[in-house]
Formats: C-alpha cells, sequence, structure tokens
C-alpha cells in the first residue's frame, strides 16, 4: 500500500481530525470518512480507519475513564453489536459504488442525527422525565442502527449520541459513557473486519502510524476548542459534510 505525498497528507489531517472529533470538537472525525474514502475506496477506508479510531478511543478514555455512566452502555452495547453483524452481512454483499452511496446516506442522516440532538439540548432544562428514550424499542432500534452504521461506514457517533443526549446524561459524563462505548464497539468489531478482509497486516501497519495522529488530535483538541468558536467550527464542519455526502451519492 503506497500513497503519494498528498495522499499522505490528506491521510494525516484525517488522522487528526478523528483526534480532535474525539477531543471534544464535534463533527470533526465525521470528515474523516468521506476523506478516507476519496484516499483508499470505500470499502477499504473503514477498515483501514477502524485502528485509527481505536487509537483515538483510548485516549479519550484515558481522560474521561471515571466518568461513564454504564448502566446506558449495558444497554446499547449488546443491540449494536447486533447491529454489527448485520452490517456484516450486507457490507460484504456490496460493491464500491453501493458503499459510495451507502456512506453518502448515512453522512446525511448523522447530520440530521446532529441537530436533532442539538435541539435536545435546548430542551435540557425541562423537568419533566422524558419516557420513551428508556423504552425498549427505542434502545433497540438506536442500538441496531448505531452497530450497522459503524460496520458498514465508521458512523455511530450521532446514533449513539443521540440516545445518550435523549437520557440527559450531564455533559462530562457524556463524553466519558461515549468513549467507553465506542472503544467497546470498535474493539467489538474488529474480528468483524478482518474477516471481511479490510484489516491486513499491511494495513494495520498503517493505521497504526496513522493512529499517532490521531492520538495527538485527542490530546491537543481540548485547547484549540478554545480557541477556535464553536457555532462557526460546527456550521463549517456539516456544511462539509453535506457536500461531502451529496456527491458521494451522485
Amino acid at each position: 500500500m503506497e500513497l503519494n505525498s498528498a495522499q499522505w497528507a490528506i491521510a494525516i489531517s484525517g488522522a487528526l481530525l478523528v483526534g480532535l472529533g474525539k477531543g471534544g470538537l464535534p463533527g470533526a472525525g465525521n470528515i474523516t470518512i468521506w476523506l478516507y474514502a476519496l484516499v483508499f475506496g470505500s470499502k477499504q477506508s473503514v477498515g483501514l480507519l477502524l485502528p485509527v479510531l481505536i487509537c483515538a478511543d483510548m485516549v479519550a478514555v484515558l481522560v474521561y475513564r471515571k466518568h461513564a455512566e454504564w448502566v446506558y452502555i449495558k444497554k446499547l452495547f449488546p443491540l449494536a453489536a447486533i447491529g454489527v453483524v448485520v452490517g456484516f452481512f450486507i457490507f460484504d454483499r456490496m460493491s464500491s459504488a453501493q458503499m459510495n452511496r451507502v456512506i453518502g446516506v448515512v453522512l446525511l442522516g448523522m447530520t440530521v442525527l446532529h441537530f436533532v440532538r442539538k435541539g435536545l439540548v435546548s430542551r435540557r432544562g425541562a423537568s419533566t422525565r422524558d419516557p420513551i428514550p428508556h423504552t425498549w424499542w427505542f434502545v433497540s432500534a438506536t442500538g441496531l442502527v448505531a452497530g450497522v452504521a459503524t460496520m458498514v461506514a465508521n458512523a455511530a457517533g450521532p446514533v449513539a449520541g443521540f440516545y445518550f443526549m435523549s437520557v440527559r446524561l450531564p455533559k462530562i459524563a457524556f463524553i466519558g459513557t461515549s468513549a467507553w462505548f465506542f472503544l467497546c464497539i470498535n474493539l467489538f468489531k474488529m474480528p468483524f473486519q478482518i474477516a471481511a478482509d479490510n484489516v491486513s497486516l499491511v494495513s494495520l501497519k498503517m493505521s497504526l502510524t496513522l493512529g499517532v495522529f490521531a492520538a495527538l488530535g485527542a490530546v491537543i483538541a481540548p485547547h484549540l476548542v478554545k480557541l477556535i468558536p464553536q457555532k462557526l467550527f460546527e456550521s463549517l464542519v456539516w456544511a462539509v459534510i453535506v457536500f461531502a455526502a451529496l456527491k458521494m451519492i451522485v
């Protein structure tokens, strides 16, 4: 697997964005899904990106390891694991062109979920308890969608985040719970990506190299958050995601 200078620059930038996203800049890592699909191809990019994500997850877990609400992880993880298995059989039967469209649709769905989540944030001051997020069908649907999305496109972030936001986790608990959940689900997903021939010794070597930059991004993200206007950054990130998704679908 040989890359030219421009491709290496894109790959490293994507890894840094993954780390920035895990470290507190929402939406940053989602751009990497598109960047890696352009450089490595739709299917191959999913397997190559997975170890990069795990490297960033480990840093996030180290920082927020004491702030996870395990009761919600235990509810969501089993259904997400089933979704990973379902996604494995879907993934194995799709062409690169079809995978491009799937990733594009998932990216658009992620954007919609992002703004739904923002609407939920504005309602967090309400004192009434919303019973829907605690129902079996809500947890089941969210978990299954998250599992399929993470298997076919490494794109479960907003789906799981939607659930954690719905149960009104406090900010730090939200970050810590998300960090632990994604580390667990990404480790669970690894054997399936290997079985799909998307992870090899060659790709793993490149992934771990890029993982260093992902870890670096997760470390420096809190400092950058203070310097960049959050509202402007989010607007730019999601505008790029919408453009990328439409481009991949069309």
